[in-house]
Formats: C-alpha cells, structure tokens, sequence
C-alpha cells in the first residue's frame, strides 16, 4: 500500500481516537455510552492499522505514531477499575456498619473475655502487688521498680510524641491483626490475646492501686481508649467469626465457610485501620498532654460515643436485612 494514500485514508480515524482520549482526562467513564462504543471501534480498528503499517511501514514514523496511539487506548480501556469516591463512601456509609452489627454477638464475647481477665488480675494484684509477677511475669520488674518509686512511666515529653505516636499506632496495628488472624486457630489464639491483654491490664492497674496511682493512668487511657479497645474487641470478633466457620461451616466445606468469612472479616480489619491511626494520633499527643482531666475524657467520650452510634445506627434501612443474611 502506497503510505501517502494510508494516511490519507485512515488519520481521520487517528484523530477521533486521539480526540476520545483527551476527553477522558484519564477517566474512561466521563465519556457517553455512545462515545465508549465509538472508542471500542476505533480502537479495533487502529489495532488492525498498526499490524498492517508494521508489516508495510515498519521504519516510518507513523508506525511509531500508531504504536503510541494503541497502547495509549489500551491503557484506557483494559485497565483494572480503581477504588472510586463513590465505592469508599458506600462501604463506611452502610458496608461497615451492617458488618460490625452482624459479628456483634462474636465482638460482646471478646469484651466480656477481656473485662473478667482484667477484673480478676486487677483484684489479686491490689490485694498483693507481688501477683503481678504471675499474671504478667519478671519482665516488668523495671516498671514495678518505678511504680515503688513513684513515677508513672507515661509522661511522654513533648519532643518524643511524634515517634511516640508512630510507635503506638504500630503495636495497636500489630495487636488488631494478630487477634483478628488467631482465627484460622479456632478462635483459640484470638481468645488468648483477647484474654492476655486484660489480665495485663488488669494487673497494672491493681499494682497501681496498691500505690494510689491508678488515676494518672486512667487519665492517660480515657482520652483514646474507647476507640483503641473497641478496634480490638472487633478484630477479636473477626477472629471468633472465622474461627467458628472452622468448628461449625453448616452446608458448606470448612474451607470454603473460612474463605467466606475471611473475606468479610478482611473488610472490617480494613475499615478499622483509619479508626486506629486517629486512636493513635489521640495517645501521642493528648494522652500524654498536660490538658485537664475533663477535657480527656471528654476527647474520649465524644469519639468513643460517636463510633458506636455510627457502628450500632447508621445504614439502617430496607437492605440492613440483606446484607446481614449474606453473612450467615
């Protein structure tokens, strides 16, 4: 084919390609219906220019030309759609909350697991501070040397509330997701995290109370401990959720029950790392603030008040019904 003729019959197909593709300012779907059919066609049909220019024309620059031109479209039309505004928003706007409702019986079995641990630790260590050693073990004998001393260990200084803060976001990151992956156990390994974490709680407040200083570290709790405990009592749910498709998966396989509620299990953990970046930002710089008591409780009140009526409350509606039976 005579090159001269080849383009003078085919660049005004090149040229509404090119066109098309500007106007999605990488965004294929800010075109029309119309125009999306249009694109298809002459994307296919530039595709079969491109073979014929690179077996007549394989030195010229519109094989070039054509070459950019394909993959350039390709790009446009064959790439994986990416997470959207819109699909974020419908997830925390009703996934979320409809998902945390339907694992609630698994999250309250994770709390009361929790708060017997930290009562029964806290109770044997007030009337004996030497227990602590039982329930926690020698490694904290640094910290119970302090305590004797009478210094609290969570005066954060000014200066080191930033790595403070990274480095807390990082354990309750590391907590979540080793409670919520001790389902694949049985729940086993989820109860034991759950449980351990209290009694160690637990028992560092009764050594404090032993010494009458429990309130300062009550005080350095309140300000992000509603979110930080209820981020793990759910993680814990996730992992009693998984754990029981492993010990009762009903009509389906032991797999495929675990695969189906890890799935949905995932999506919680996923949703809840934004809740344990702003619980951590809270520990790093108000916990260990000189701000008033009130004002920490309240910072602690207000957000811990405002999860749980978005997680008990919001997405209410005729669907709730059926998102929570996808779940069964």
């Amino acid at each position: 084919m005579n090159l001269e003729l080849f383009l003078a019959q085919r660049r005004p197909s090149w040229q509404q390609l090119e066109k098309l593709l500007d106007q999605t300012k990488n965004n294929i779907q800010a075109l029309s219906s119309q125009d999306l059919a249009q694109m298809g066609r002459l994307y296919r049909s530039v595709t079969s220019d491109l073979a014929l220019a690179q077996r007549d024309f394989p030195n010229q620059r519109v094989t070039h030309y054509l070459n950019q031109l394909v993959s350039r479209a390709h790009a446009q039309i064959y790439r994986e759609e990416p997470l959207r505004r819109q699909a974020l928003q419908q997830f925390y706007d009703r996934e979320f909350p409809l998902l945390y409702r339907a694992l609630l019986p698994y999250t309250i079995l994770c709390f009361a697991v929790f708060l017997i641990g930290a009562m029964i630790a806290f109770w044997f260590t007030w009337r004996d501070p030497a227990a602590i050693y039982v329930f926690v073990g020698r490694g904290i004998e640094g910290l119970v040397q302090r305590v004797e001393s009478g210094e609290l260990w969570t005066n954060i200084p000014p200066s080191e509330r930033s790595v403070a803060s990274s480095t807390i976001l990082t354990n309750n990151i590391r907590v979540m997701f080793l409670t919520f992956a001790g389902g694949i156990t049985g729940g086993v390994l989820t109860l034991w995290v759950i449980l351990s974490n209290g009694i160690q709680l637990g028992a560092i407040f009764g050594l404090l109370q032993a010494h009458g200083m429990s309130a300062g570290l009550g005080e350095f709790i309140v300000a992000h401990g509603f979110i930080e405990l209820s981020v793990i009592f759910l993680a814990g749910g996730c992992g009693l959720y998984m754990g029981d498709a492993i010990l009762r998966p009903g009509l389906l396989t032991r797999r495929d029950a675990l695969i189906q509620r890890s799935r949905q299990s995932v999506l919680l953990i996923l949703g809840c790392v934004p809740l344990l970046i702003l619980a951590g930002l809270i520990e790093g710089f108000i916990s260990p603030s000189g701000l008033p008591w009130s004002f920490k409780l309240a910072v602690g009140l207000v957000t811990g008040g405002l999860l749980h009526a978005y997680w008990l409350r919001w997405g209410r509606s005729n669907t709730q019904s059926t998102g929570a039976s996808s779940l069964s």
